[in-house]
């Protein structure tokens, strides 16, 4: 399994997270400042780094920076209470993989985890993971989550992205409800939730109709 580095200050979070991310079997180191959590980002040793902004010293937009300055591109995701608009769009166009505010559920993180962990293994083990998906006519750029169809730019929400950015990984293939519920959700829902097909209506919305088709008795596919 992993090897996550935790930068956060406040030791309630980062115990909670770290029991969590033990209990699924990855291995935590915690930093509890900014140069502390550098140190260890630096040291090769780690597979992610789940990083908090308020933090003494110098603030994770900061240790973001300084990661990616030195030409590191070690998968981050920040876990912070700024959820402003400047703030998201700072840490992503300043090189974070993700946002996510505080309060949260650790499902939700967990499955961030697992796709970045996910996204980072391809990476590795051929081309490098590409900052930018284009299909049919839809472009997502993960580095600063936007979203356009046909050149023109439309807002979608993180799971919607997220849902969207598995269809676009896996172009033509068949993925079912219970694959996209653990990528995009990461915990199992009610075997007669609908919260899948919500969502698939919402990008077939926005990104048109026939984009994703339904396959029936097996889930959706991506048909740019």
């Amino acid at each position: 399994m992993a090897h996550i580095l935790i930068v956060e200050d406040e030791d309630r979070i980062s115990s909670f997270v770290a029991k969590g991310l033990g209990a699924e079997g990855h291995r935590t180191t915690i930093a509890r400042s900014g140069l502390e959590g550098l140190e260890h980002a630096l040291s090769g040793l780690m597979d992610l780094m789940i990083l908090d902004i308020g933090l003494p010293d110098i603030d994770g937009f900061e240790v973001l920076s300084q990661l990616r300055s030195q030409g590191s591109r070690l998968p981050v995701i920040i876990l912070t209470a700024r959820d402003s608009v400047g703030d998201t769009v700072t840490g992503l166009e300043g090189g974070a993989d993700d946002y996510m505010p505080k309060p949260f559920r650790f499902a939700e993180l967990l499955a961030r985890v697992r796709l970045r962990l996910r996204q980072a293994e391809q990476g590795a083990g051929g081309d490098a993971r590409p900052e930018r998906l284009e299909a049919g006519g839809v472009t997502l750029d993960l580095r600063t989550r936007r979203a356009n169809v046909d050149g023109k730019e439309i807002d979608l929400s993180a799971r919607e992205f997220t849902l969207a950015e598995i269809f676009m990984l896996n172009p033509g293939q068949v993925l079912s409800r219970e694959q996209l519920l653990d990528h995009v959700w990461g915990y199992d829902f009610d075997p007669g939730s609908n919260v899948v097909d919500v969502y698939v209506g919402y990008l077939r919305k926005k990104f048109g109709a026939a984009t994703i088709t339904t396959v029936r008795g097996m889930g959706y596919r991506f048909t740019p």
